[in-house]
């Protein structure tokens, strides 16, 4: 997750608005989509081109320009809050367009943010889409479900769980078929309505919200956007042991009912988790318009320098250069200028817990200075050496066991 928000700051999005735009799909379709790549990827695309379609539209409206480029970083999220199976997605797009210059460079064109009608447009025309890609792969209303659904055929087991994650339930147990244990009032979780708010529409239960934006240049902020959407569907912090070893999950939000908890077995808590893992060679975040790999223009837009994100040994980030390293030759293609330096993919351990946590572990708490790692020792002697040599404790802590809920008489469970 760190990794992944780093790398997008640092080396794909240029320094301008990013909005979210997050698709949410029926409960129908998400069984469907918890298996079926190629599904996801038409729907993704549907999503992508009714996103990008809305951008081109205002950006003509504004001015005459005729060819814009538009460019986006969709997470592909499998999960709710309560740890149930959620298929939806989280598109990072540029809020704005680029478009042809004086030279043959590429100029940002802002655009204002999206109204409430034109939120409801890209929802309808999803909506509308989605009916008719169903209604071409035979997966209409009148299709035979038994038929059509080869998950429940060559894996049933999987089925069952995937089906009842979708709807709330328990699949396997002494409870299978009953709905998970909340605390507070049961809800039913097929009876949500989408909440009303700006940027938000609903249509035949295709969700779209746009109403996080982040401005340009705050890059710090759109680092923990990019951390938000490539979350682990887990956050142990929430998690706890209840005294009859049960285990308690708390929300993020409550919900409307006043639902804070859910309680699980620990074979059902393996249960939800086993039904959020992807598919095999399926790809959680993906490129598209002029930040993909493949854009000819790419090179033009992204931060080009060779320092970039880049860390120096002693932990430290480089200077973050930003100017464009590529030119547009006069057909149109792109040609990229080589750097002087070289761009590891992959943060140190050390850089990570500076973003995240603001801790720099490499700065000398005597003087300020940097340390550098000398060496690793591995074996288990002679770091108990060196330690009780340096009269540090040489035995780790304990451990301890899993937190129990001191409030927990408190919580009404049902």
């Amino acid at each position: 997750m760190a990794d992944t928000a780093a790398h997008l700051v640092d080396r794909v999005f240029p320094e301008v608005p990013v909005r979210q735009w997050v698709l949410s799909l029926p409960y129908a379709l998400r069984y469907r989509l918890a298996y079926d790549a190629q599904l996801v990827r038409d729907v993704l695309r549907i999503f992508v081109q009714e996103v990008f379609g809305s951008l081109r539209r205002r950006a003509r409206a504004r001015s005459a320009i005729r060819q814009v480029e538009c460019g986006a970083v969709t997470f592909v999220q499998r999960f709710g809050d309560a740890l149930n199976l959620n298929v939806h997605f989280h598109m990072l797009a540029l809020d704005g367009v680029y478009a042809a210059g004086e030279g043959g460079c590429l100029r940002f064109d802002p655009l204002p943010p999206p109204g409430d009608a034109e939120v409801a447009r890209v929802a309808a025309r999803i909506a509308r889409r989605i009916v008719t890609l169903l209604q071409r792969r035979g997966l209409g209303p009148q299709s035979d479900a038994e038929e059509t659904d080869r998950l429940r055929r060559d894996q049933p087991l999987l089925a069952e769980l995937y089906g009842a994650s979708v709807c709330g339930r328990i699949a396997t147990g002494p409870r299978a078929g009953r709905r998970v244990t909340a605390v507070g009032d049961r809800i039913d979780v097929e009876s949500l309505e989408a909440l009303a708010g700006p940027r938000c529409a609903t249509v035949s239960g295709v969700s779209v919200h746009a109403n996080v934006c982040v401005p340009a240049h705050d890059r710090m902020r759109l680092e923990r956007l990019c951390r938000y959407t490539g979350r682990p569907p887990l956050a142990l912090e929430r998690l706890s042991l209840l005294p009859d070893g049960r285990l308690l999950y708390r929300l993020k939000r409550h919900w409307r009912n006043g639902t804070t908890h859910v309680v699980f077995e620990p074979l059902e808590l393996i249960e939800k988790l086993a039904a959020l893992v992807p598919p095999p060679r399926f790809n959680l975040v993906r490129y598209h318009g002029i930040l993909a790999p493949g854009s000819r223009y790419r090179g033009l837009v992204v931060p080009q320098g060779p320092d970039a994100g880049v860390t120096d040994d002693s932990g430290h980030p480089g200077c973050p250069a930003r100017s464009n390293r590529a030119e547009l030759r006069p057909d149109g293609a792109c040609l990229r200028k080589q750097g002087s330096g070289s761009r590891p993919r992959n943060y140190s351990w050390a850089e990570l817990m500076r973003r995240v946590f603001a801790i720099d572990v490499l700065e000398c708490p005597a003087c300020g200075g940097r340390m550098r790692i000398l060496c690793a020792i591995h074996p288990p002697d002679a770091i108990r050496k060196i330690l009780d040599c340096l009269g540090l404790p040489s035995r780790p802590p304990p451990i301890s066991s899993a937190a129990l809920e001191d409030d927990a008489d408190e919580l009404q469970i049902s």
